[in-house]
């Protein structure tokens, strides 16, 4: 799978290990910056990945800044992105099952290497119950139009 990744330099660190971990499991990586711990906005990157994930440049995607809120509040701002903000195994399968996130963030102030990759292998595993959560999440969708 094609999997776009961007973080802003709070972020950068936890990306890049983000990445190796995809690297590692087979999946391609779009990354989409930054490429450094220097100051940068992180509404640039979250929209980079929002716009890769949108226009099918890639299957899904990973944004990563200090708290994983600011970059998400951008990628959702992109139409068909669901950017779902996680913290752990269990905020990100849900994220999954029930909202079908299809971009995924995470906060590198909030949370440790180990839980963040330990989320994103069970976000990338997991998959849309539909049932139920589909007219939730198409209730979401009508609100981009």
């Amino acid at each position: 799978m094609r999997v776009a990744v961007g973080s802003d330099h709070a972020g950068f660190l936890m990306k890049e290990s983000l990445i190796a971990l995809l690297d590692e499991l087979g999946h391609e990586v779009l990354d989409c910056g930054t490429n450094s711990v220097e100051r940068v906005d992180y509404p640039d990157f979250g929209a980079a990945v929002g716009r890769a994930v949108a226009n099918g440049e890639a299957q899904c995607g990973v944004c990563v800044c200090g708290s994983g809120i600011g970059i998400a509040m951008a990628a959702n701002k992109v139409a068909g992105v669901r950017a779902a903000t996680v913290w752990d195994v269990t905020s990100a399968l849900l994220a999954r099952q029930h909202n079908d996130a299809n971009v995924i963030c995470l906060g590198q102030r909030l949370i440790g290497a180990e839980v963040a990759a330990a989320a994103l292998q069970a976000w990338l595993g997991a998959d849309f119950e539909g049932g139920r959560h589909s007219a939730r999440v198409n209730k979401i969708n009508v609100l981009e139009s």
